[in-house]
C-alpha cells in the first residue's frame, strides 16, 4: 500500500483534542493499513517522530434513507492514537515531506 493512501482523515473530538496535550493525536486510516505503514505515513508527511501507534478497528454502519427503500453503508476502517515525541506536534493542515 502506498503511504500517501494510508491517512484518511484527523478525528477531532473532545477526547482526541484533550489527549493532543499529551502528544497523542487520533487519525482515521485505511481498513487494511498496518501499525507500521500508519507510523511510516505519519512520518514522511508530517516530519515528526512517531514513539507508538495503537489501533481501533471501526465496524462499516448501515443506515436507512428516504422512505425505507434505500440502504446506505458506511465503510469499515480504523482509528489510530499516535503518540510521538514530547515537544514536537502535528499540525494537520501542514503538510511536510519528509526526504
Amino acid at each position: 500500500m502506498q503511504l500517501t493512501n494510508v491517512l484518511i482523515a484527523p478525528v477531532v473530538t473532545e477526547k482526541s483534542s484533550s489527549a493532543q496535550a499529551k502528544s497523542k493525536y487520533t487519525v482515521r486510516v485505511k481498513a487494511n493499513a498496518t501499525k507500521v505503514e500508519i507510523a511510516k505515513a505519519v512520518n514522511k508527511a508530517y516530519g515528526v517522530d512517531v514513539i507508538s501507534v495503537n489501533i481501533i478497528p471501526v465496524r462499516e454502519k448501515k443506515r436507512v434513507v428516504g422512505r425505507g427503500r434505500a440502504i446506505t453503508k458506511r465503510p469499515a476502517s480504523k482509528k489510530a492514537i499516535i503518540t510521538i515525541k514530547a515537544k514536537q506536534n502535528i499540525d494537520f493542515n501542514k503538510l511536510k515531506i519528509a526526504k
